[in-house]
């Protein structure tokens, strides 16, 4: 985005910080995404309640073989393998890049503890062909994982480069990672990798930060849109939940890819602020210009909330279709399943 068109973007989309120095939303929200001890207690007294659906077995997620490019794919084409949450092997234009890696079994800060992982990564750590780059979207443990931040430093070094959003560079160098790249939203930077450079630029998102009491709203959040070969662009939503601001996203397109999330929605008071459910994640598709493939991601991979693990697919196959959507512009990978586009 040139500075003339950064200046366009409004004070209701830049981002902004409290008297303490805290990350905030800077749009009015009728309720705030963050939650507290009361609203957990209300949360679990409902599911006593009411209870919730049962989680299916292993066998009920589909699963592919994955179809990546090794070591390199072709500088005319775009492949990405989906390996579970938000965790895709993006390779573009010879250029290999991860979102918000996890190959943990539990998405949670101690490993016996926590959301335990329904269906297998995608793809096996070992199968990872070169890495250049890992974007992280924000500090929740199903996002940012501290046992594969480690094996991806102790495999790739110092040649990875992290790009993040603000606030994420003094967490990572206590793991020795020093290769960081901070964004702001609407900020843009320039890897250098082997297969050439790759723009990465951060956009808004609606959402939140905390990994322990002390920490919260002190990393800022945010989505993605990368561009190699200077053309070809995908967009990678992070976590959200559904604001005014995806017109203004999709100004950066049009992308051949939107990454964007359709699970952990449930219930809708607890999940609204800072998780689109699949209709509102379809809606903001259409906001975002409707260009290239909508990819379905965030869900069937950890129990993080109480909508059937198995709705969100179909939920959004229901929204597409709605709406009168082109059917091969929607995907909803299975677990380890690959996508190949030619780029134009």
């Amino acid at each position: 985005m040139t500075d003339e068109a950064r200046a366009d973007i409004p004070a209701s989309l830049r981002s902004a910080r409290d008297a303490r120095g805290r990350f905030i939303l800077p749009w009015p929200l009728e309720d705030d995404p963050a939650r507290g001890f009361r609203d957990i207690i209300r949360w679990y007294g409902n599911r006593m309640r009411d209870g919730v659906a049962p989680t299916p077995a292993r066998e009920a997620f589909a699963t592919a073989e994955p179809d990546i490019a090794a070591p390199r794919n072709a500088a005319d084409e775009l492949r990405i393998t989906w390996i579970g949450q938000a965790t895709f092997l993006i390779q573009i234009a010879g250029i290999a890049i991860l979102t918000d890696p996890i190959w943990s079994g539990r998405a949670s800060p101690i490993p016996w503890v926590g959301p335990k992982r329904l269906v297998a990564p995608g793809l096996g750590f070992n199968s990872l062909p070169p890495v250049d780059v890992i974007i992280l979207s924000h500090d929740h443990y199903d996002h940012l994982d501290a046992a594969t931040v480690r094996q991806l430093h102790a495999r790739f070094g110092h040649a990875l480069t992290w790009v993040t959003p603000l606030g994420y560079a003094p967490w990572l160098r206590r793991i020795g990672i020093t290769n960081v790249i901070e964004l702001d939203w609407w900020d843009q930077t320039r890897v250098e990798t082997p297969a050439g450079a790759l723009a990465v630029q951060a956009t808004p998102a609606q959402h939140w930060t905390k990994r322990s009491p002390f920490s919260e709203r002190t990393r800022l959040w945010s989505g993605f849109v990368v561009t190699a070969a200077e053309r070809s662009r995908v967009y990678f939503c992070g976590d959200t939940g559904y604001f005014d601001g995806f017109r203004a996203i999709g100004a950066l397109g049009p992308f051949a890819a939107s990454l964007m999330p359709i699970g952990a929605y449930d219930p809708r008071w607890f999940m609204k602020p800072a998780h689109m459910n699949p209709e509102e994640a379809v809606r903001a598709y259409t906001e975002l210009g409707t260009d290239g493939l909508f990819v379905g991601m965030h869900w069937g991979t950890f129990r993080l909330t109480d909508e059937p693990p198995l709705e969100p697919p179909v939920r959004t196959a229901a929204a597409w279709r709605e709406r009168g959507l082109p059917p091969e512009q929607l995907w909803v990978p299975r677990h380890g399943e690959t996508r190949i586009i030619p780029l134009r």
